[in-house]
């Protein structure tokens, strides 16, 4: 076993090897995990049946020390185990009724992703007259980590929270820039922005802001396939197929082998003649009594 701490306090066994750098101390981690007493044959703790396991901040939600030694040493994708004498576990008092006092435990972890956000969490901690200081490479820093955390939550699906983060990024972005270079970077920011909100209010159910949104990345970019995609797919959903057909069709002269763009259009067509054929219904329900 690998000694990580020279005192044979934290000891660690790979189990099967990550990619790239080791997670960082101010990162947030997510995590499957198991705790064991005795021969690796009591479990008192894990989190082994979520489905999406939420994300940890270092030193904040994960506290136990020999734990957080250990995912120090680990990288992404990384599995292991862990065993953990009581000094960097719960102590000599331990944690009643599940852990006895004076009690080394064991560990299996997996390292399933991690975002380092110590940029993040102390350019917030700054006065918005501090923020405003801070030099635009920095800024536009802190906005693309906020939006990896938006991305993280939206393929979790847990899209409220992803709407946020991608809100919380776009709100420190409204700077009044010296240049057309940092004009144009700050915009190229904000585009990606406006269209990870489009897509998430689609999948929210809230078309008005999906296509609030496309249409903002629209502004920026008149020929973008993805915004004009967007605001198809939201103009379909509020049943405006003229204005879901043009955006639809611009779309389409751009990418015409495009296959969401041509499935998109064939539901269109689809949902506008299912329309056309309950009005024409209804109107001769209406005329039907004064026939008779």
């Amino acid at each position: 076993l690998q000694d990580l701490t020279g005192d044979g306090g934290v000891r660690k066994e790979q189990l099967r090897p990550g990619s790239g750098q080791p997670v960082p101390p101010s990162a947030s981690v997510a995590v499957k995990y198991s705790g064991y007493l005795g021969n690796w044959n009591k479990l008192f703790c894990s989190n082994g049946n979520s489905k999406y396991p939420r994300l940890m901040k270092l030193g904040k939600d994960i506290t136990l020390w020999g734990l957080e030694i250990g995912l120090l040493s680990m990288t992404k994708g990384e599995a292991a185990l862990f065993i953990l004498t009581p000094e960097y576990a719960y102590g000599q008092r331990g944690c009643p009724p599940s852990i006895p006092p004076n009690t080394t435990v064991l560990f299996k972890v997996e390292v399933l992703d991690f975002i380092d956000s110590e940029e993040c969490d102390a350019f917030f901690e700054l006065t918005y007259e501090q923020q405003d200081r801070i030099p635009l490479e920095k800024v536009l820093k802190v906005a693309a980590t906020e939006r990896e955390f938006g991305n993280y939550f939206f393929y979790k699906q847990r899209f409220k929270i992803a709407k946020d983060r991608y809100k919380r990024a776009l709100s420190i972005l409204g700077r009044s820039s010296s240049s057309k270079a940092e004009q144009s970077q700050i915009n190229a920011s904000k585009l990606l922005l406006f269209l990870n909100l489009s897509l998430t209010y689609l999948k929210l159910e809230r078309a008005d802001r999906a296509l609030k949104y496309g249409e903002l990345a629209l502004e920026m970019d008149q020929g973008n396939v993805k915004a004009l995609f967007r605001c198809g797919q939201a103009c379909l959903y509020m049943r405006e197929y003229s204005k879901s057909r043009d955006f639809l069709a611009r779309a389409q002269c751009i990418q015409p082998f495009n296959r969401d763009i041509n499935n998109e259009l064939k539901k269109l067509a689809r949902y506008y003649k299912e329309y056309m054929e309950m009005e024409k219904e209804m109107c001769c329900q209406m005329f039907d009594p004064l026939n008779s």
